[in-house]
């Protein structure tokens, strides 16, 4: 099997041709045999010589039309590979920022709970209670239980019900539902 290079220029035109060819290689058979038949005078064999050149070119113009399609193909890969190596940088830089965000939570939070193990219960309850609920249940968490039966006492009782709730609903594997 020979290979032959062709530019794109060259192989757009070829498939051109082809497809010309493929297109006018049925309707000049046509004609011929319908000349032929029909009485009229046309030279001897035309419609042998007809179906000669295009029964002889047509792997040629298939070969074209497929090198073509393959181009094509190819472009849209290339397309394709292009987009998945954007999206994965996006998600690289994603993830990136995720985990130093994280970071930066796990430290602020590790900070704030120190701050609040180091309150007197009334004062870290009368805090809590501005805070919102499920902050102040994370918290509340966090503290050894000696000081969060503490906090919770010096709280109103709707609010020291609130974060009840949401704890045990954390401790909870079968709870589903958000509190």
């Amino acid at each position: 099997m020979t290979t032959i290079m062709i530019s794109k220029s060259g192989l757009k035109r070829a498939a051109v041709r082809s497809l010309a060819v493929a297109v006018l290689c049925p309707l000049l058979i046509q004609f011929a045999n319908a000349q032929d038949a029909g009485g009229e005078a046309a030279p001897s064999g035309v419609s042998s010589e007809i179906e000669k050149y295009c029964s002889n070119i047509a792997d040629a113009a298939r070969d074209q039309r497929y090198a073509l399609q393959r181009d094509e193909l190819q472009k849209l890969q290339d397309d394709v590979d292009a987009r998945i190596a954007e999206l994965e940088q996006r998600t690289a830089e994603y993830q990136d920022w995720l985990n130093r965000r994280n970071e930066f939570l796990a430290k602020a939070e590790a900070g704030l709970v120190e701050i609040y193990k180091n309150m007197k219960a009334d004062a870290a309850a009368g805090q809590l209670e501005l805070v919102n609920v499920n902050i102040a249940a994370a918290i509340i968490m966090k503290l050894a239980p000696r000081q969060s039966s503490g906090v919770l006492s010096e709280m109103s009782p709707e609010k020291a019900a609130q974060i009840t709730g949401i704890i045990s609903s954390a401790t909870d594997p079968n709870t589903s539902k958000d509190p």
